[in-house]
Parts: C-alpha cells; sequence; structure tokens
C-alpha cells in the first residue's frame, strides 16, 4: 500500500472515520453532523488519503471503537499507531492516558505531574487537544481541573468528553473533575 488509506464505518453515534498508513492508524474522525462533513474533515487533513478496505490492524481498530461505543472495554494493544510526526511529549501523554481506566478520568496537572513535568499541565492540554487517536487514545478522560470541558481534538466531530464518558459509564465518584460538574454545589442559602 501506498500513501494513506481511509474508510468510513457504522457505530452506536454515527459514521467515524478511520486512517492509516502502512505503518498503522493514523488517525479516527469521530462523527460530524452529517457523513459528507466527516468526509470533509479527513480530507482537509489527509489530502491523499483514499478511501480503501481497511487492513487487518485498521480492522482490529474500528472493532475497537464499535465495541467501545456500545459499551464494551475492548483492548486497543494490538493495534499500530503510526507516530511519525507526532512530538515526543504527546507520545508521553498519549502513553499515560492509555492507562487511565474506563470510567475515571485525570486532569491536565495530574497527568504532568505523572510524567515528571508538574508545569506543563498546559502542554498536556495541548497534546490532549492535537490527539489524533481518538477513542484508541481515550484523551476524553483528561479534563481540566475543577471546569468540565466538552472541547475534543480536531478529530472529535459533534459529539462531546461528557457524552463519550456517559457511553463509558464514568461514574461521580470515580472522577471528582466529573462530579464536580455534575453535581454541582448549590449556592449558599441568603440568611434568613
Amino acid at each position: 500500500m501506498v500513501g494513506r488509506g481511509y474508510t468510513i464505518f457504522d457505530t452506536a453515534i454515527g459514521r467515524c472515520g478511520i486512517i492509516w498508513s502502512s505503518t498503522g492508524v493514523v488517525a479516527v474522525q469521530l462523527p460530524e453532523a452529517r457523513e459528507i462533513d466527516t468526509r470533509r474533515r479527513i480530507f482537509a487533513v489527509h489530502p491523499g488519503a483514499r478511501e480503501q478496505q481497511p487492513p487487518l490492524n485498521a480492522e482490529l481498530a474500528i472493532e475497537g471503537i464499535v465495541g467501545l461505543l456500545q459499551g464494551s472495554d475492548p483492548d486497543f494493544s494490538d493495534v499500530s499507531l503510526d507516530a511519525g510526526g507526532v512530538p515526543g511529549f504527546n507520545r508521553r501523554v498519549y502513553e499515560y492516558t492509555c492507562t487511565i481506566p474506563r470510567g475515571e478520568t485525570r486532569t491536565y496537572h495530574e497527568i504532568a505531574k505523572a510524567l515528571g513535568a508538574s508545569g506543563a499541565a498546559h502542554s498536556v492540554a495541548q497534546a490532549v487537544a492535537k490527539n489524533p487517536y481518538m477513542l484508541i487514545v481515550p484523551c476524553h478522560r483528561v479534563l481540566e481541573a475543577g471546569n468540565y470541558t466538552d472541547r475534543l481534538s480536531p478529530y472529535g466531530g459533534v459529539i462531546s468528553k461528557r457524552r463519550l464518558l456517559a457511553l463509558e459509564g464514568a461514574h461521580p465518584v470515580a472522577s471528582k473533575t466529573l462530579f464536580e460538574v455534575l453535581l454541582p454545589v448549590a449556592p449558599p442559602r441568603a440568611p434568613t
């Protein structure tokens, strides 16, 4: 295979896309409001990609993504990723993110601290925002401290982190950040 290939596939949240090279999965595109918009996003970022039958590696990724969005907990460890062009720090963030259990979240600061770069929360946020491997690398499990965000990477489509976490069954006890957002503290009562 020369260059990059892609395919569009059905999931519980709509028609997703996956782009691959001979090395591995290059990107996952979550669905846009319309399939044509999903395809446009793929072409904008990967203009040389051609629609093809996916190789085994991409099939494994597709099966896992479909399963995840139906409520299962797939293992993506056998899926090869094409990390050419991905900065080293981002790779470290993605590797750490893959260790976050389903239904739990971490903050940018927690990941920076775990990576030995406690002052790099902003850099972690930037890496998460550039995650091309949506769902395979579950960056939707990484949130801002005390401020739940619905922002996703350029491959995020119209689905939000909140919806992805709900599909995974994220529970308030599993995530202080999510708990604070979904069950905000009531404002203080005025004295009577």
